[in-house]
Formats: C-alpha cells, structure tokens, sequence
C-alpha cells in the first residue's frame, strides 16, 4: 500500500475532528448574562449613526447615547430578546447601522463568499496539482542518455563562460 493511501485516513480524521471543535465553539452558550451584560453585548453590535465606526457602546454622541437608552429600556423591560432589539433598531434607523451583518437573507453572501471562494481555490489546487503530476510521472524517469546531455551542455556553457 503506497504511503499516500496510509496517511489518507489520518488527515481525513483530522479534519472531522477540526470541523467538530468548530462546530461546537461556534454554538456554544455561555449561559444566561445579567442585564448588564446584555445592554454591553446589544450596544456593541450596533453602529453610532453619527460616528464614523464606532459602536453605540463606545460613542458618547447624544444619538447613541438615546440607542443605549432605547436598549436600556428594552432589556430592562424583560420580554424582548437581543435579536428582537436589534431588529427594532434596524427598523428605525436603518440596516446600516449593524456592525456585524446578519446572517440571514442577502447578507449571508458577506459570510457565505469567503468561505466558498477558499473552497473552489483549494479543489482547484487540487486539481492543478493532479494534473502537474500527471504531466511530470508522463515525461518519465530520467535515462543515462538524459544526464549525458544535461553533462555535455554544463561543460558546453563552461567552456563559453571561462573564454
């Protein structure tokens, strides 16, 4: 069995095992956070609509100073959800004001497009790959006429580069 075919199920197992740690860090849950906590996550991922790249919870601009009220009220009411604020948000001022694009809808491309750009890159390698080492096993291996040659053009460009 050539070696290829050997280390075939080990890089295979590996990256079932990469897939399933991502998976599960992806989706876990760190449990229930205080209202605090809530009002800090939900003002980070909206937008100063005033400031250029600053987030409602780092901008001190009366408008995002009225959002954090808006979030405050929100939280503190206890029936919303974080995404059922965000959602709110987004409907009064507009889509823009996400720092982090939703997943869902035509803005999973931003999510989606890296990811399948690095897939068809990597299965094109693969297959450019394959191909080069069919092209080189094809060419053959190397005669003893084959090193004469390359012997007698070293010597060729020796004798013209030493005159």
């Amino acid at each position: 069995m050539s070696h290829r075919l050997k280390a075939w199920p080990s890089w295979a197992a590996m990256f079932v095992v990469a897939v399933a740690l991502l998976a599960v860090g992806s989706t876990r849950d760190s449990g229930p956070l205080s209202p605090g906590d809530r009002i800090d996550a939900v003002s980070r991922r909206v937008a100063c609509p005033v400031c250029d790249g600053e987030s409602v919870f780092e901008s001190r601009n009366p408008a995002s100073e009225a959002i954090r009220a808006e979030i405050r009220a929100s939280v503190y009411d206890g029936v919303a959800t974080d995404d059922e604020i965000l959602s709110a948000i987004v409907n009064s001022y507009g889509g823009k004001v996400l720092l982090v694009p939703s997943s869902s809808g035509f803005d999973a491309l931003i999510w989606a497009l890296p990811a399948a750009g690095l897939m068809i890159g990597l299965v094109g390698l693969w297959f450019a790959f394959k191909r080069w080492r069919a092209e080189a096993s094809a060419l053959g291996v190397a005669t003893e006429g084959d090193y004469d040659l390359v012997e007698q053009a070293r010597e060729q460009h020796r004798g013209t580069s030493d005159g």
